[in-house]
């Protein structure tokens, strides 16, 4: 087994071929806990003390890539299943496997803590448009001797943020309640803005005695300072502010109107009126819940589009995937900026262009397993501009298995023919051709496996789906009814 694992990181290493290009591995990592050291990331600190074989067996393939802990967000409803928490149900590509999800009071390396206020750091490799990050921590009385589920968690916190990058907002602030004591478990989820995924931290604590639950109640946070908008168009501007100590968020003020409060020091605001000025003021709330005073105000006044548009959006950075399989490549990027704004994107694959999308993401399918593929996109501006190219990001998809074929989008298939999808089986019912295995029931799924719904997809009777965190059989044909309101879906 060890040797099979060692075999399957190398074949996901790729050498840098020349200046520009992007290492896959690197660029499929996204963020981790990395103080008090989350239980992926301690595992890739004790590939350096245990030895790479010891580390192995104990974690995982985790311990290459203590980034790649991804799966649905929407925790608790949703998110990985119960017993697969701590390895993110490895459904999403990751580098992960389930030894992660092992148990005992002894197993793991516990990072000591106090009760009371502590600090979260996280570390972004690629720091994503933020939703949130909410907090969980094991109940009193919860057993370490069973695999974790959702009862066993009580909700900590919750840091708010606006959808911007999360590299503004790398350390949070939360209490550890009075009643904990000993070995305990935090569960720390990121939820990303722009897609459908969350990042899974579980962090092994020791707790002890004595943290300060609040700041002294006399203080208040001082007023944020150096309040500034930048990167104004003519419907969005960033705003940004020094971070104040004691303050676990602030609130922001557009014209005296309060319009957001979020966790780091900056805000997205959009939907603006072009050519209007507006004042912006921030507030600190700190950890007690004082408010400080307001910031000076900082003004600042959209474009207009009357403006000639003669310049070049900035270059999409950070290419990256979210996911690769035999057959598919998951990309995303960092959105470009210009004065005016960016209508969409152009993706090129291999040097031709296979995609325009106004999305920050795209999908590609029906690649050929076993195969690299280079990637890179261009940015349009609304007045037609287009942008330099981004660097390269070239990623290999994965080898199909043994004796099986990938689907290809312009391979014809007749019934009675099997494809790998998404790491899934399928068999083909009828003749077809370009029609995705995952959105058509020309399909159907022979891996022992439920996959998320879909509205648009079409199910058989037999066919089994998670929606919400539940698993639910179909009972007949079915096409958009939703499981928890058709009685065509029932809950096994």
């Amino acid at each position: 087994m060890k040797k099979k694992l060692l075999g399957l990181v190398l074949m996901s290493t790729i050498i840098l071929g020349g200046a520009g290009l992007l290492n896959a591995d690197v660029a499929n990592a996204h963020g981790y806990v990395e103080k008090p050291a989350a239980r992926g990331y301690q595992g890739s600190l004790d590939k350096n003390t245990l030895g790479w074989s010891a580390a192995m067996e104990k974690y995982g393939m985790v311990i290459t890539n203590p980034q790649s802990l991804e799966f649905d967000k929407g925790f608790p409803q949703a998110g990985p299943a119960d017993g697969r928490i701590a390895s993110a149900d490895g459904g999403k590509g990751q580098i992960t496997d389930s030894v992660m999800d092992s148990t005992g009071a002894n197993r793991w390396t516990k990072q000591d803590i106090n009760t009371g206020v502590n600090t979260f750091t996280w570390h972004y490799t690629a720091p994503h448009s933020t939703t949130k990050w909410h907090y969980y921590m094991t109940k009193v009385g919860w057993n370490p001797d069973k695999p974790l589920s959702r009862a066993d968690f009580d909700f900590l916190g919750e840091v708010k943020h606006d959808g911007s990058p999360a590299s503004n907002n790398k350390s949070h602030q939360i209490t550890v309640p009075e009643n904990r004591s000993g070995y305990h478990v935090i569960l720390a989820v990121w939820d990303v803005a722009d897609t459908t995924n969350a990042f899974y931290n579980v962090i092994d604590v020791n707790v002890r005695g004595g943290g300060e639950i609040t700041p002294p109640v006399e203080e208040a946070p001082a007023k944020p300072t150096n309040v500034k908008a930048t990167d104004i168009t003519t419907s969005s501007l960033k705003l940004t502010w020094g971070t104040v100590s004691n303050a676990k968020e602030y609130n922001v003020y557009r014209d005296d109107k309060k319009v957001a409060t979020v966790g780091g020091t900056q805000f997205n605001d959009a939907n603006l009126t072009e050519n209007t000025t507006y004042s912006y003021q921030v507030e600190a709330v700190g950890t007690n819940g004082k408010v400080s005073e307001k910031s000076a105000a900082a003004k600042a006044t959209t474009q207009s589009s009357a403006v000639e548009d003669n310049q070049k959006p900035t270059a999409p950075t950070n290419v990256h995937s979210m996911g690769t399989t035999e057959n598919t490549v998951d990309l995303m990027w960092t959105k470009s900026t210009h004065f005016l704004g960016v209508k969409n994107y152009e993706v090129y694959r291999d040097g031709k262009k296979v995609a325009t999308t106004e999305k920050t993401s795209f999908k590609d399918t029906g690649l050929k397993a076993d195969t690299t593929y280079n990637y890179t996109v261009k940015a349009i501006s609304i007045g037609g501009n287009v942008s330099e190219t981004s660097a390269v990001f070239s990623v290999k998809t994965k080898e199909a298995p043994s004796g099986q074929s990938t689907w290809e989008a312009d391979k014809i298939y007749n019934y009675g023919d099997k494809v790998i999808f998404n790491d899934l089986e399928y068999e083909a019912r009828w003749w077809t051709r370009g029609e995705r295995p995952d959105q058509s029931d020309v399909w159907k799924l022979l891996s022992n496996k439920a996959v998320n719904w879909e509205t648009s997809k079409a199910y058989s009777g037999g066919d089994t789906v998670i929606f919400q965190g539940e698993t639910y059989k179909a009972k007949w044909w079915t096409q958009g009814n939703e499981p928890t309101t058709s009685n065509v879906w029932e809950l096994i």
